[in-house]
């Protein structure tokens, strides 16, 4: 099975994805953190891959300049493709929970603008079932009733500039937003 996603620039990409594999969406600020964190936390528990790229406008090919300017409606994203026979989609929305601060809106850490809000783009009516689950789980166990999160239906993906793929694999010492860290919540009820 192959997948094709769309690049900035027009053209489509066409981008493997294994028999059987899924895909998740995820916006939880500046995507070189979010990209990196799952890519650490799941490399060898069945995620094949993380792209970084943007989501959730109506701009068709819009550029990282476009984005950071904040008015294509497109997010900084994060689409994982995973095995769902090793790895769920709840665990994988319960650690985005755990990376991010899902309380402000159009932030994170110092990252303003809509570009950098709290997503989940859902790809089919059960992952939109299992999202808006856990987002009522971790609102009420973990974040005090204040989680902001859209959850919202994928629509296009348009994958960012290359140099935007694997950024803090390339440059360890790049920006990562302060706001991207594991939280020691309790396993959730």
């Amino acid at each position: 099975m192959s997948g094709v996603s769309s690049s900035s620039g027009g053209s489509p990409t066409a981008t493997p994805i294994p028999e059987g594999a899924e895909k998740a969406t995820v916006a939880a600020g500046c995507f070189w953190g979010v990209e990196h964190a799952f890519r650490k936390k799941f490399a060898d528990s069945g995620l094949y891959d993380a792209r970084v790229g943007y989501i959730g406008g109506d701009v068709a090919n819009p550029s990282y300049r476009a984005v950071c300017g904040g008015n294509t409606g497109h997010a900084e994203a994060t689409q994982l493709i995973y095995d769902p026979t090793q790895l769920s989609y709840s665990q994988l929305l319960e650690f985005f929970y755990r990376m991010h601060d899902p309380t402000t809106v159009d932030q994170q850490g110092p990252d303003r603008g809509p570009q950098y809000r709290s997503g989940i783009f859902f790809h089919s009516p059960e992952q939109e079932t299992i999202a808006r689950d856990i987002t009522k789980s971790v609102d009420e166990q973990w974040w005090s009733g204040r989680v902001v999160t859209e959850i919202l239906p994928a629509k296009e993906w348009w994958d960012a500039e290359e140099y935007h793929q694997l950024y803090l694999d390339r440059n360890p010492m790049g920006y990562e937003c302060p706001s991207h860290f594991t939280r020691p919540f309790p396993e959730l009820k």
